[in-house]
């Protein structure tokens, strides 16, 4: 059996902060290709992406993972009380950068996915794709494997993506969608002046405060069915001037908003400029406005694919995992153009902290969890489709928990 354990102490043993890959990818590759996986490096920018494939090429029943090793910075390595890179265990609690987000969860669905293909080699195929670009600026991770999967044929059914998920407990939430990102960079600018004689100025602080204050206070949405509100978050507000004496020629302003499927990148993006004109208009300074869309928002349905994961879930924990669309971007929003995905792992009260950490018997449960649902996944039948069954990729719900059947 595959240490689940041991590999996820050998993937913190290896420094891969983004976008160092510190020799992870090497790990996973050597490991799967001992268990007969075909592994392919797909390399772009920089990144270190590793495709793993057991199976035909396209099958059409092939359940893929998405996951990736690098990590974010350790911060102030005196204040750990463990080496960030040491995968040190101290009362069943494993400490170490990526111990939760997500090492862990990549050596889960790897071991799972090795043993199961030797033990119960499934009529189908299992691919794992794993990316160094997760944490950094995700545009040569995720995306590059998409890319390359588009070029050479290669396709997954359908998608789980091994984040924490889970806020305080292991099997209580799985993800079916999440929100958009996006960041409006704002530069507004005057004409610099003596600030005893304003009236020879123009000063862009009032201006940039009065956008900042309508932005923020602007109710977009109360939510939708399956997302809450979206919000927009003030983050910096930099003139830079040291002089009390003098009024300042620019200032310059951000925000970040996380939205629900009730907008779009673009829509929001006109809306921020029109603001910002009449901003202009009123006060008479210039405002530039830069926007980077992270991701839309999207949604998997609940349906087969949900109800298939969360069934595994409640199998091995005893908890029906809440269907959620909260927290951050995660590659799910790329992967989403590719086929049906959900995101499920584990708990992530730690990721990114200091002491970073994970209970070891976690990382054994969410083994038995995504064996489970392989196990599930591939226990297919193949049969006509009953009438008012909903299509999940190109697979359809087979009527029996845990079974899908071929369309």
């Amino acid at each position: 059996m595959t240490d689940p354990v041991a590999l996820t102490a050998d993937l913190i043993r290896c420094p891969s902060v983004t976008p160092d890959d510190g020799g992870a990818l090497g790990v996973l590759q050597s490991l799967l290709e001992g268990a007969g996986f075909a592994c392919t490096r797909v390399d772009r920018g920089g990144i270190s992406n590793l495709y793993a494939r057991w199976g035909d090429k396209a099958h059409a029943r092939t359940f893929g993972f998405n996951g990736h090793t690098d990590v974010v910075p350790v911060g102030d390595v005196d204040a750990w009380s463990a080496d960030p890179f040491g995968a040190e265990i101290r009362d069943g609690i494993m400490f170490g950068r990526g111990a939760t987000d997500m090492k862990s969860g990549v050596a889960a669905f790897a071991a799972a996915a090795v043993d199961f293909v030797r033990d119960t080699p499934p009529e189908g195929a299992v691919v794992l794709a794993i990316t160094g670009d997760e944490e950094g600026d995700a545009e040569h991770g995720t995306v590059a494997l998409l890319d390359w999967m588009a070029a050479e044929g290669e396709r997954m059914s359908v998608c789980l993506v091994g984040e924490p998920t889970c806020p305080s407990e292991m099997g209580e939430m799985m993800k079916i969608g999440r929100r958009g990102s996006m960041t409006a960079w704002f530069t507004v600018s005057g004409r610099q002046g003596h600030a005893a004689y304003p009236h020879r100025a123009l000063n862009p602080m009032p201006a940039v405060a009065r956008l900042m204050d309508r932005l923020a206070s602007h109710e977009l949405d109360r939510g939708t069915e399956h997302f809450d509100a979206t919000t927009l978050a003030v983050v910096t507000i930099d003139t830079g001037n040291p002089a009390t004496n003098v009024i300042p020629a620019q200032t310059r302003a951000a925000v970040n908003i996380r939205f629900n499927d009730a907008h779009t990148g673009a829509s929001l993006s006109e809306w921020l400029r029109a603001e910002a004109a009449k901003i202009d208009a009123e006060f008479g300074c210039t405002t530039e406005v830069r926007i980077k869309i992270s991701g839309e928002s999207f949604l998997t349905p609940p349906g087969a694919l949900s109800d298939l994961i969360a069934g595994a879930v409640e199998a091995e924990t005893g908890r029906r995992p809440e269907l959620s669309t909260t927290g951050g971007t995660s590659d799910a929003r790329f992967v989403k153009d590719h086929c049906p995905v959900v995101e499920f792992g584990l708990v992530g009260k730690t990721m990114h902290q200091v002491d970073e950490n994970v209970p070891v018997a976690q990382i054994g449960e969410l083994k038995a969890i995504y064996t489970r649902i392989l196990r599930d996944y591939c226990a297919t039948r193949r049969a006509p489709a009953p009438s008012g069954y909903a299509a999940v990729g190109s697979l359809i719900w087979g009527g029996s928990p845990g079974r899908f059947a071929s369309a």
